[in-house]
């Protein structure tokens, strides 16, 4: 046995960002890493090679979060990284002056954490809902370590 000391950089309980998953199985819809950004499959196309290569991916794809398109080559027996992708509803609370939203989660505490949307149809959806006084309840996605908000929907009051 050697003396020598462990030490890992970990903090997280070890859960994957990512899981692996061979390029041949992925499909339009699914997701993907691409250059290290999580994105969603547009297009995938396989090209057949000569009779000692390996069968390519050519996928199509865009970024979750900044929206921009991204493509990869990968011969389709090859592991590809794919995120761990969620999607969860909160409630709006408040709109803060410096860019944050408030929301509501399921156990009735709050999440403060998250900006507003980049998007700008759904950044004027937002405020415009929340100054007429609308109930409203946005969807956010969270892969990689980064959250933002994809939708909203306008909750009819009880």
């Amino acid at each position: 046995m050697s003396d020598e000391e462990h030490h890992f950089e970990s903090s997280d309980a070890g859960a994957s960002k990512t899981y692996p998953q061979q390029a041949g199985n992925i499909r339009k819809g699914g997701y993907i890493v691409i250059k290290g950004r999580p994105c969603k499959v547009v297009e995938v196309s396989t090209s057949k090679t000569g009779k000692h290569g390996h069968a390519k991916c050519h996928f199509v794809a865009i970024d979750i979060f900044t929206s921009k398109k991204l493509e990869d080559i990968v011969p389709s027996s090859h592991n590809c990284d794919v995120p761990h992708v969620n999607r969860v509803d909160y409630q709006l609370i408040d709109i803060s002056e410096d860019g944050f939203v408030s929301l509501l989660t399921d156990n009735g505490s709050t999440k403060d954490d998250l900006k507003l949307p980049t998007d700008e149809a759904l950044l004027t959806q937002l405020k415009s809902g929340f100054e007429e006084g609308k109930d409203i309840v946005v969807s956010v996605m969270s892969a990689m370590g980064e959250e933002q908000m994809s939708a909203l929907k306008e909750v009819a009051p009880k």
